[in-house]
């Protein structure tokens, strides 16, 4: 317990020191943030706020977390599955910034790495840890067996939690503040696994985050970028791939689910009828332009992270009464 303690107490402080250091850099850089023109009109006083400070988050990160578990094997896979996405939003920030691409990397060049990545996860999850190719299904207490089917369906577990916490990075501290909830939750998860080092893992992404919204909350002095949002969803899909609880993922991460979700049916909405069913979307921006305060908005998902993290940890309480090999 002591060590989780300090794992999270040193990356919340690491975070808080190492915030005043980046952010006149990128400043002085001019790795600033453009905003869309069919945004929010109120983000456009946003617009040059610096960009790509999940470098803040991944060096609070990986020091407390090499320190106090740098000695399992599965928290380095863990690591590697966090930095490589945080590698891949670092290239798409800078495409962005820099070169004023405003799409960043192509579509297939982020789907390559994250195809990379999944197999490595699901290869050595299974062949190395000897977990195998199974799915836990929680409440029903039973685990399928997927066969070569397991890498796919790791890869869809990558790019979904990725891209759904990504899409959620729209309002300041939002993802830094839900992924605090759903880090917390994991190293509950983690700990009701017996995987104290993946616990570890957790509360030092918990106090990283928590530590980066000293700069990320309204009115943020520096966003996140890509380079924060895939690293974070990586690292929860890590986690959840090797604590064979990809589903209880679905709740613990219900906001990420829901501003996914948001997105999908604005586009299937408007493809398939010409109407919208949201003012905006991710659905945070439909809340915002429905009237309420972006501060108002971001409290209001925090509160509804917590609430679905806590739901997962009594399913996973309801469902630890062992498994069936189907």
């Amino acid at each position: 317990m002591q060590e989780l303690l300090y794992a999270a107490g040193m990356a919340f402080v690491i975070a808080l020191a190492v915030g005043p250091l980046v952010i006149p850099v990128l400043r002085r850089l001019k790795f600033g943030q453009s905003i869309r023109e069919e945004g929010p009109q109120r983000h456009y006083a946003k617009a040059g706020t610096p960009t790509m400070g999940g470098v803040i988050i991944l060096a609070a990160l990986i020091v407390p977390t090499l320190v106090f578990a740098g000695k399992s094997a599965e928290v380095w896979l863990a690591l590697f599955v966090t930095v490589g996405h945080g590698a891949i939003g670092f290239v798409d920030d800078f495409i962005k910034v820099v070169f004023k691409r405003s799409l960043g990397l192509k579509a297939r060049q982020k789907l390559f790495g994250q195809i990379v990545m999944a197999i490595a996860l699901a290869y050595i999850d299974s062949a190395y840890f000897g977990r195998g190719t199974d799915l836990w299904v929680p409440v029903a207490g039973i685990n399928i067996d997927f066969g070569p089917l397991y890498y796919v369906l790791i890869f869809l577990v990558l790019v979904g939690t990725t891209n759904a916490v990504n899409l959620t990075d729209g309002l300041d501290g939002l993802a830094a503040g839900t992924t605090t909830v759903a880090a917390m939750a994991y190293a509950v998860i983690a700990m009701a696994f017996g995987k104290s080092d993946l616990a570890i893992f957790c509360v030092a992404l918990a106090g990283a985050t928590l530590g980066f919204l000293r700069y990320n909350i309204h009115p943020a002095k520096v966003f996140m970028g890509d380079t924060g949002s895939l690293a974070l969803g990586g690292a929860l899909a890590a986690v959840a791939v090797l604590t064979k609880t990809e589903l209880l993922l679905v709740l613990v991460g219900g906001i990420f689910v829901i501003e996914a979700l948001s997105v999908i049916i604005q586009v299937i909405s408007f493809k398939s009828t010409g109407k919208r069913v949201f003012k905006m979307s991710p659905i945070h921006h439909h809340f915002e332009l429905s009237g309420w305060s972006e501060t108002k908005v971001v409290t209001v998902f925090w509160l509804a992270g917590t609430l679905f993290a806590a739901l997962a940890l009594v399913v996973l309480a309801l469902s630890r009464t062992g498994g069936i090999k189907l």
